[in-house]
């Protein structure tokens, strides 16, 4: 399976956050939106990095003061591992494994195309594996055709 069918499944458009943004701005916008991180985006809607709970988690235990007024750009990650719309599934999770990350921006020519999270890859592979014991069962049992 790869990764332009997880994103083609996904109903949820990709919220983002600019890298001026304040850290409040950002907590805001991953409080309402109910997820776990943002896409950092410049003003040509460029990738410029990520922002995650865990980074601003971080953030609010290293910061004297008040961080919530930080900018974005001074917490994101911007060194971004990402991946494209035709990298196999089992890879990413393999990237996402290997790194210790949750979120990988998805890039389709040069441009954001979207994020897979953790749970977007592990929800795909259970799917397939459904799909795939139930040839299995039926191939077994000779009721599949072909």
């Amino acid at each position: 399976m790869l990764v332009k069918h997880v994103l083609e499944k996904k109903k949820r458009p990709n919220v983002t956050v600019r890298p001026e943004a304040s850290i409040k701005e950002a907590m805001e916008l991953l409080m309402t939106n109910k997820i776990r991180c943002l896409l950092v985006v410049n003003e040509n809607t460029d990738l410029a990095g990520i922002i995650s709970v865990t980074d601003i988690f971080k953030a609010s235990y290293h910061a004297p003061g008040d961080f919530r007024e930080k900018a974005v750009r001074d917490v994101m990650t911007s060194d971004v591992i990402v991946g494209l719309m035709d990298d196999e599934v089992s890879y990413i999770a393999g990237v996402m494994t290997k790194n210790r990350i949750r979120h990988i921006p998805v890039m389709d020519n040069k441009k954001l195309a979207g994020v897979v999270s953790s749970g977007d890859i592990l929800k795909a592979q259970a799917e397939h594996h459904k799909v795939e014991n139930r040839y299995l069962r039926m191939y077994i049992e000779g009721t599949h055709s072909g």
